[in-house]
Protein backbone atom coordinates (compact mmCIF):
# COMPACT_ATOMS: atom_id res chain seq x y z
CA UNK A 1 0.00 0.00 0.00
CA UNK A 2 2.29 2.70 -1.37
CA UNK A 3 -0.32 4.39 -3.75
CA UNK A 4 -4.03 5.07 -2.16
CA UNK A 5 -7.54 6.47 -3.38
CA UNK A 6 -10.07 7.24 -0.97
CA UNK A 7 -13.30 7.86 -2.76
CA UNK A 8 -16.71 7.90 -1.42
CA UNK A 9 -20.14 10.80 -0.50
CA UNK A 10 -19.25 14.13 0.95
CA UNK A 11 -19.27 13.04 4.83
CA UNK A 12 -18.52 9.70 5.16
CA UNK A 13 -15.56 10.73 6.53
CA UNK A 14 -12.70 10.07 3.09
CA UNK A 15 -10.57 13.42 4.91
CA UNK A 16 -10.81 11.90 8.30
CA UNK A 17 -9.46 7.69 6.97
CA UNK A 18 -6.96 9.86 4.83
CA UNK A 19 -5.72 11.69 8.10
CA UNK A 20 -5.27 8.08 9.92
CA UNK A 21 -4.48 6.58 7.27
CA UNK A 22 -1.43 8.17 6.57
CA UNK A 23 -0.61 8.17 10.53
CA UNK A 24 -0.28 4.98 10.55
CA UNK A 25 1.66 4.43 7.74
CA UNK A 26 3.68 7.94 7.01
CA UNK A 27 2.31 8.44 3.45
CA UNK A 28 1.57 12.06 2.47
CA UNK A 29 -1.98 12.59 2.49
CA UNK A 30 -3.33 14.90 -0.50
CA UNK A 31 -6.44 16.10 -0.31
CA UNK A 32 -8.30 17.31 -3.95
CA UNK A 33 -10.27 19.68 -1.98
CA UNK A 34 -6.76 22.31 -1.15
CA UNK A 35 -5.35 21.37 -5.35
CA UNK A 36 -8.74 22.60 -6.76
CA UNK A 37 -9.69 25.72 -4.56
CA UNK A 38 -8.00 28.69 -4.71
CA UNK A 39 -7.36 30.54 -1.19
CA UNK A 40 -10.06 32.86 -0.39
CA UNK A 41 -13.89 32.23 -0.75
CA UNK A 42 -14.90 29.42 -1.92
CA UNK A 43 -13.41 30.38 -5.76
CA UNK A 44 -11.68 27.28 -7.55
CA UNK A 45 -8.89 27.20 -10.18
CA UNK A 46 -8.73 26.30 -13.55
CA UNK A 47 -9.20 22.84 -14.39
CA UNK A 48 -6.15 22.79 -16.23
CA UNK A 49 -3.94 24.28 -13.67
CA UNK A 50 -6.00 21.55 -10.97
CA UNK A 51 -5.11 19.12 -13.69
CA UNK A 52 -1.20 19.97 -13.32
CA UNK A 53 -1.22 19.54 -9.67
CA UNK A 54 -2.70 16.22 -9.48
CA UNK A 55 -0.80 14.89 -12.26
CA UNK A 56 2.57 16.32 -9.96
CA UNK A 57 1.28 14.89 -6.96
CA UNK A 58 0.19 11.20 -8.67
CA UNK A 59 4.00 11.51 -10.09
CA UNK A 60 4.82 10.90 -6.04
CA UNK A 61 5.92 7.68 -5.65
CA UNK A 62 3.99 7.09 -2.38
CA UNK A 63 0.59 8.67 -1.76
CA UNK A 64 -2.95 9.15 -0.16
CA UNK A 65 -5.49 11.05 -2.38
CA UNK A 66 -8.59 11.81 -0.79
CA UNK A 67 -11.72 13.05 -2.81
CA UNK A 68 -14.18 11.67 -5.66
CA UNK A 69 -13.53 14.33 -8.84
CA UNK A 70 -15.13 12.39 -10.95
CA UNK A 71 -13.66 13.48 -13.52
CA UNK A 72 -10.19 12.54 -12.35
CA UNK A 73 -11.12 9.34 -10.47
CA UNK A 74 -10.40 6.61 -13.87
CA UNK A 75 -6.29 8.32 -14.26
CA UNK A 76 -6.03 8.29 -10.35
CA UNK A 77 -7.62 4.51 -10.50
CA UNK A 78 -4.99 3.87 -12.78
CA UNK A 79 -2.25 5.23 -10.88
CA UNK A 80 -2.86 3.84 -7.29
CA UNK A 81 -2.19 0.25 -6.22
CA UNK A 82 -5.14 0.53 -3.11
CA UNK A 83 -8.94 1.98 -3.41
CA UNK A 84 -10.66 2.96 -0.51
CA UNK A 85 -13.87 2.95 -1.44
CA UNK A 86 -16.47 4.37 1.50
CA UNK A 87 -19.89 3.11 0.68
CA UNK A 88 -21.82 4.96 3.53
CA UNK A 89 -25.94 5.56 3.68
CA UNK A 90 -26.83 8.99 2.57
CA UNK A 91 -28.37 9.67 5.61
CA UNK A 92 -25.16 8.43 7.27
CA UNK A 93 -23.22 10.82 5.30
CA UNK A 94 -25.76 13.93 5.63
CA UNK A 95 -26.04 13.64 8.96
CA UNK A 96 -21.84 13.82 9.61
CA UNK A 97 -21.88 16.89 7.08
CA UNK A 98 -24.29 18.42 8.99
CA UNK A 99 -22.25 18.01 12.13
CA UNK A 100 -19.04 19.00 10.24
CA UNK A 101 -20.86 22.09 9.55
CA UNK A 102 -21.57 22.99 13.10
CA UNK A 103 -19.15 22.28 14.11
CA UNK A 104 -16.57 24.31 11.83
CA UNK A 105 -18.81 27.14 10.90
CA UNK A 106 -17.24 29.89 10.03
CA UNK A 107 -13.76 28.24 9.59
CA UNK A 108 -11.39 26.38 6.69
CA UNK A 109 -11.84 22.85 7.89
CA UNK A 110 -7.75 21.79 8.48
CA UNK A 111 -7.99 19.25 5.16
CA UNK A 112 -9.61 22.36 2.57
CA UNK A 113 -7.87 25.31 1.78
CA UNK A 114 -7.29 28.72 3.70
CA UNK A 115 -10.30 30.99 3.54
CA UNK A 116 -12.72 28.47 2.27
CA UNK A 117 -15.02 28.85 5.97
CA UNK A 118 -17.29 25.98 6.35
CA UNK A 119 -21.23 26.88 6.09
CA UNK A 120 -24.41 25.47 4.88
CA UNK A 121 -24.66 24.83 1.27
CA UNK A 122 -28.07 23.37 0.14
CA UNK A 123 -26.15 22.20 -3.18
CA UNK A 124 -23.83 20.45 -1.33
CA UNK A 125 -26.56 18.79 0.65
CA UNK A 126 -28.36 17.69 -2.21
CA UNK A 127 -25.37 16.29 -4.10
CA UNK A 128 -24.86 14.36 -0.62
CA UNK A 129 -28.78 13.09 -0.92
CA UNK A 130 -28.18 11.96 -4.23
CA UNK A 131 -24.55 11.00 -4.25
CA UNK A 132 -25.13 6.92 -4.02
CA UNK A 133 -27.86 6.85 -6.88
CA UNK A 134 -25.61 9.05 -9.30
CA UNK A 135 -22.11 7.59 -8.61
CA UNK A 136 -22.30 3.75 -6.81
CA UNK A 137 -22.84 1.99 -9.78
CA UNK A 138 -20.40 3.46 -11.72
CA UNK A 139 -18.17 3.05 -9.14
CA UNK A 140 -18.77 0.00 -7.98
CA UNK A 141 -18.02 -1.53 -12.31
CA UNK A 142 -14.98 0.63 -12.10
CA UNK A 143 -13.62 -1.24 -8.60
CA UNK A 144 -15.13 -4.81 -10.52
CA UNK A 145 -12.47 -4.00 -13.76
CA UNK A 146 -9.77 -2.57 -10.97
CA UNK A 147 -8.33 -6.65 -10.55
CA UNK A 148 -4.40 -5.30 -10.09
CA UNK A 149 -5.73 -3.20 -7.47
CA UNK A 150 -6.29 -3.98 -3.81
CA UNK A 151 -9.72 -2.49 -3.16
CA UNK A 152 -11.39 -2.02 -0.16
CA UNK A 153 -15.19 -1.07 -0.12
CA UNK A 154 -16.16 0.13 3.89
CA UNK A 155 -19.99 0.64 4.36
CA UNK A 156 -19.80 1.79 8.02
CA UNK A 157 -17.63 3.13 10.26
CA UNK A 158 -17.59 0.60 13.12
CA UNK A 159 -15.97 -1.42 9.26
CA UNK A 160 -13.61 1.51 8.53
CA UNK A 161 -12.45 1.33 11.95
CA UNK A 162 -11.50 -2.62 12.12
CA UNK A 163 -10.30 -2.12 8.83
CA UNK A 164 -7.42 0.93 10.27
CA UNK A 165 -7.45 -1.49 13.14
CA UNK A 166 -5.92 -4.17 10.89
CA UNK A 167 -3.01 -2.16 9.71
Amino acid sequence: MERVMIIGCGGAGKSTLARKLGEKTGLPVVHLDQLWWAPGNWQHIEKSEFDERLAAEMAKPRWILDGNFNRTVEARLEACDTVIYLDYPRLVCLKNWLGRVIQNWGRARADMTEGCSEWFDPDMAKWIWNFNKQNRARYYELLRGATDKQVVILKSRRQTERFLDTL
